[in-house]
């Protein structure tokens, strides 16, 4: 199970996840209690193990500016998180190493998912960082073959549950494992990390992103 701390704004918040368990760590750089300066951002990327997953999360931003921070920071993936068109998300995606797309659960943009060309379909609740929950039973308007990333009010009390009835690839929390917005709870954090890992091996769901999608260089890409 591919777990995503999302909303994190300090290095020892980032360093704490990753040394928990995590993935991926998430920066907001869209409008928001936990947005972050994306030279802050930088200067704890630096710091990460080259296998964690940094993603940066915008939301209906020009996709110039989007690439643009990603670069600065040296984020391995980007988060559309708006309304943002499918060309948008293809032209980032020839681009950028990692395209995760988000959705409101429901929107019938979703089953068209595949025109996005994203590496991740993200489903969350109609109002991202809220804690609100939506209808799992939702993540099965997701087309076959496209990896499902859940969020939207997951707690350690709840994540088994979702992973047991929307069956994701991965989860992504952000208020779940806050003391206040844009500040972990150590303890939070721990135990929602150990109960996503263990509702995942009891689904079989591995979490992956496969063979061959390793560390990215920039450098390659231009």
């Amino acid at each position: 199970m591919f777990v995503k701390i999302c909303g994190t704004t300090s290095e020892d918040d980032a360093l704490l996840a990753v040394a928990l368990g995590a993935d991926a760590v998430g920066f907001v750089f869209a409008p928001s209690p936990r947005q972050i300066a994306p030279q802050v951002a930088a200067d704890i990327v630096k710091r990460l193990p080259s296998e964690v997953v940094t993603v940066g999360v915008f939301r209906d931003a020009a996709p110039q500016r989007v690439l643009d921070i990603a670069q600065l920071a040296g984020l391995r993936a980007v988060q559309l998180h708006g309304r943002e068109p499918a060309e948008d998300s293809r032209w980032l995606r020839s681009r950028v190493p990692m395209v995760i797309k988000a959705f409101p659960a429901g929107d019938a943009h979703v089953r068209a998912a595949a025109d996005y060309q994203a590496d991740a379909i993200l489903l969350d609740a109609p109002n991202p960082g809220s804690g609100q929950v939506f209808d799992w039973a939702l993540a099965g308007e997701v087309p076959a073959g496209q990896r499902l990333l859940i969020a939207g009010g997951l707690t350690v009390d709840n994540v088994a549950a979702a992973i047991a009835q929307a069956h994701p690839w991965g989860v992504d929390v952000v208020s779940g494992v806050e003391r206040k917005p844009g500040s972990k709870d150590p303890i939070k954090l721990r135990e929602f990390i150990a109960a996503a890992r263990a509702a995942g091996d009891a689904s079989g769901d591995s979490g992956e992103w496969g063979a061959g999608e390793g560390p990215y260089d920039w450098e390659e890409s231009v």
